[in-house]
């Protein structure tokens, strides 16, 4: 892992995009990326968080269609599969199948083969430092960022023990910025990034000033959630804070915000509709990108 800063005198065309976490709704990217090369808009640097790290390092690693693929054969049973169970350790799921499976695909590739910059962000514990890590392996790379506190094994790297980015750095445009001197480009995939709010019609206790919250009635397609469930819900609204921060403290010079309201955080099987949003969303805006990635 280390921290390169770009050379502030070379502008070379192009963007550099920072790809959100998102879980199930992280097939948008592909879709994004799709676009992108469409449109021949160059691509210097991209920078990935949880799921936006896999499409990211499959894109550098000549393996997008074989993600693709893979994304849209995807079943519940195929995809749920995937989660070896194990009862006591640092997560729920193990992570080996998943590796397994990165690997018949990218091997022992190294984050220095791809022939441009990647970085996949990932969170340190206990200290809770946001990680860029730019060298060795890919597919670890891909897993540390991924690592869902909880669902997941934390990664061991160095003396590091590592967990999902999106507690750090939900939308990775710092490290983006860090090692591109291009304009960056962010793809959240929480749909508006402002705070979400709705009219209290009925509460047992004092409504909060700041925010009003819907007391009764339940969201559409609601239900009680499981335990993996809870986790996961309760992890993507972390998220979304996280990022609302963001757009004030250092926003990227794009936001794209593909519409992933109806997809849900464990819809992997809905591959089809996820691509043609994120492929949509960046063809509606492709004048914008052409102009970013042609400034100097």
């Amino acid at each position: 892992m280390d921290q390169r800063s770009s050379d502030p005198k070379h502008h070379p065309e192009g963007i550099a995009v920072a790809l959100g976490g998102g879980i199930g709704r992280g097939w948008v990217h592909i879709g994004v990326l799709r676009a992108l090369d469409e449109c021949r808009i160059p691509i210097h640097t991209i920078a990935g968080t949880s799921i936006g790290a896999i499409v990211a390092g499959a894109y550098l690693a000549g393996k997008l269609d074989e993600l693709e693929a893979f994304a849209r054969a995807a079943t519940w049973r195929r995809m749920f599969g995937l989660f070896d169970l194990r009862w006591g350790g640092q997560g729920l799921v193990t992570g080996a199948k998943i590796d397994r499976l990165l690997r018949a695909s990218l091997g022992n590739m190294q984050i220095g083969d791809l022939d441009r910059p990647f970085i996949a962000t990932a969170t340190s514990l206990p200290g809770g430092e946001e990680v860029w890590i730019t060298a060795g392996s890919l597919v670890l790379a891909m897993r540390a960022s991924y690592a869902v506190p909880g669902i997941f094994e934390p990664v061991s790297w160095g003396h590091r023990t590592l967990v999902d980015g999106a507690l750090t750095a939900p939308l990775p445009v710092k490290a983006c910025r860090m090692h591109s001197p291009c304009p960056v480009v962010g793809v959240t995939l929480s749909g508006d990034p402002g705070f979400k709010e709705v009219v209290i019609e009925e509460a047992a206790v004092d409504p909060d000033p700041a925010r009003a919250y819907e007391a009764s009635g339940v969201e559409a397609g609601g239900g009680q959630l499981g335990f993996g469930g809870v986790i996961l819900r309760s992890f993507a609204v972390l998220q979304d804070q996280i990022v609302h921060s963001m757009m004030v403290s250092s926003p990227p010079d794009m936001l794209l915000a593909p519409p992933t309201e109806s997809i849900g955080l464990l819809d992997f099987h809905r591959a089809d509709e996820s691509i043609a949003i994120g492929y949509e969303t960046t063809m509606a805006h492709r004048d914008e990108l052409r102009a970013y990635a042609a400034a100097k």
